[in-house]
């Protein structure tokens, strides 16, 4: 469920929809999704001073807090 939030979050933002990635690190308490994009669409995502990425964090974390896991995005080049 949030792998395809993040998913769906990245493609809206992306012009190459194709080549977004989304990893999934299960621990115990925490969950780290690794966001991979085209080089090019690096910029879209993170936005001006990362509040692009700041928005996909926060609202991750909203949607972990409701299931009681923290969640964790780390966008990769």
């Amino acid at each position: 469920m949030m792998k395809a939030l993040i998913e769906s979050m990245a493609k809206a933002l992306v012009d190459k929809s194709d080549e977004v990635k989304v990893t999934e690190i299960e621990g115990e308490k925490t969950t780290v999704f690794e966001l991979r994009v085209a080089q090019s669409d690096l910029g879209k995502v993170i936005g001006k001073q990362g509040k692009t990425a700041r928005a996909m964090r926060t609202i991750l974390g909203a949607t972990g807090t409701k299931i009681g896991k923290r969640c964790v995005l780390e966008i990769l080049e």
